[in-house]
């Protein structure tokens, strides 16, 4: 039956770790210690090594700690990661979202990144190697070996995907993945490349997001995950995995496309899997690599604030391709993910819908994510298990975020 005011506001009879207090999505303070404590010591994905393809090609990444960063394949082919500040005055160097250091710039030579405020150029390992009429202003005051570049610890692996870290001292990538994504290994081991890219603008938290690439009840959203995939009873089978550091795997099925009017059962297939074959990871604290053959999608959150994001989503095929396999593989992708698809659309109208009925967080007393089933699909463990690694980091309790007086403990 429906509840009055007193009723609506009172906590659920169930454990706290089953339920979380919303303003975990909403509150600045929140928003602002995440930035410091979750994403400048995690490692994120800024891109795929096919965006950088060439020597001395870059790409820009907005990092969602709040930094503007520069990924750049040098000379000797590395791809390093630097921040895009120039030393000098802290003007920015980088303003395209990607391109080549090779052709000269307005302000300065070809293979050198150059600042436009007053032409300080740095080469492709970060080192700055011209300061304008330095001798007449700094005299040997600064030298160009004092001013290089600040670089970020970037590491190239998982399928080729462009890792990078602010934090100097956190562990390396391979720890941090704690074999989450291990399984998949057969399936990342050939040279792959992004045929799509786009970007989503949603009102809303990246958790919220995460939740929903997490938890698998909201099938009944669309209609074709719910003809292709819950009809068969293969799907009701699936289990998810929890790895340390917030990580969790959905064990893998094999779609039937031809349930969907109008679709025939998919024939190309994805090394390491069979055609119509479809595995997930969740990556905390907002990665998921979403492999259905004969595609793989990859999304990325960057938080702008506590209630608004960006989703970044890459559509990825084999650099081995024929012309007719990758026409596959970008039919079946955008036909079902790309920004017209039949699921995406769906996923985000949930999130941007979350987004705006709880930017008031006094509107709702609490979210719920108590769904007990196993460990099987429509099981909530995924959205639990990030919130447990949310917690442990934040040193707040998801449930009781302001620390009045159900404790970590109840996590």
């Amino acid at each position: 039956m429906s509840r009055n005011a007193l009723q609506w506001t009172q906590k659920p009879e169930m454990p706290a770790g089953l339920y979380v207090d919303p303003r975990i999505y909403t509150d600045p303070e929140i928003f602002a210690e995440e930035k410091a404590k979750i994403f400048d010591k995690t490692w994120m994905i800024a891109c795929h090594e096919s965006e950088v393809a060439e020597p001395l090609d870059y790409r820009a990444y907005q990092h969602p700690g709040g930094h503007n960063l520069i990924v750049l394949r040098g000379e000797d082919d590395k791809i390093r990661a630097f921040q895009n500040i120039c030393p000098h005055r802290g003007n920015r160097l980088i303003y395209d979202v990607a391109g080549s250091i090779k052709g000269s710039s307005p302000s300065g030579a070809p293979d050198r990144i150059t600042c436009i405020f007053h032409a300080w150029s740095f080469d492709s390992k970060g080192n700055c190697v011209d300061i304008t009429r330095r001798k007449a202003g700094y005299q040997d005051r600064l030298k160009e070996c004092d001013v290089g570049l600040r670089e970020v610890r970037c590491e190239v692996g998982y399928g080729g995907f462009v890792w990078v870290n602010m934090d100097d001292a956190a562990m390396d990538l391979a720890a941090h993945l704690a074999g989450a994504l291990d399984d998949l290994a057969p399936m990342l081991a050939e040279p792959m490349e992004v045929f799509h890219y786009h970007r989503a603008v949603v009102r809303g938290n990246y958790k919220m997001w995460h939740d929903t690439n997490s938890e698998f009840y909201h099938d009944y959203m669309h209609y074709h995950n719910r003809v292709t995939g819950m009809l068969k009873k293969e799907y009701w089978d699936r289990e998810y995995v929890a790895y340390n550091h917030g990580h969790a795997k959905l064990t893998g099925m094999t779609l039937k496309y031809d349930a969907y009017e109008g679709q025939e059962q998919r024939t190309l297939a994805w090394p390491g899997m069979a055609p119509a074959g479809w595995e997930l990871v969740d990556l905390f604290p907002g990665i998921t690599y979403n492999i259905r053959a004969p595609a793989f999608r990859l999304d990325t959150s960057i938080p702008l604030g506590p209630n608004l994001l960006y989703i970044e989503f890459r559509g990825l095929g084999l650099k081995r391709d024929t012309p007719a396999e990758r026409a596959i593989r970008i039919r079946d992708h955008n036909s079902i993910w790309g920004p017209f698809g039949r699921n995406l659309a769906e996923d985000l109208l949930g999130t941007s819908g979350q987004g705006t009925a709880l930017n008031d967080s006094t509107e709702a007393p609490y979210v719920l994510h108590g769904r007990l089933e196993d460990g099987k699909i429509h099981d909530e463990m995924g959205m639990r298990h990030f919130l447990e690694e949310w917690s442990r980091r934040m040193g707040r309790s998801s449930s009781d975020p302001l620390n009045r007086g159900l404790g970590l403990a109840a996590e």
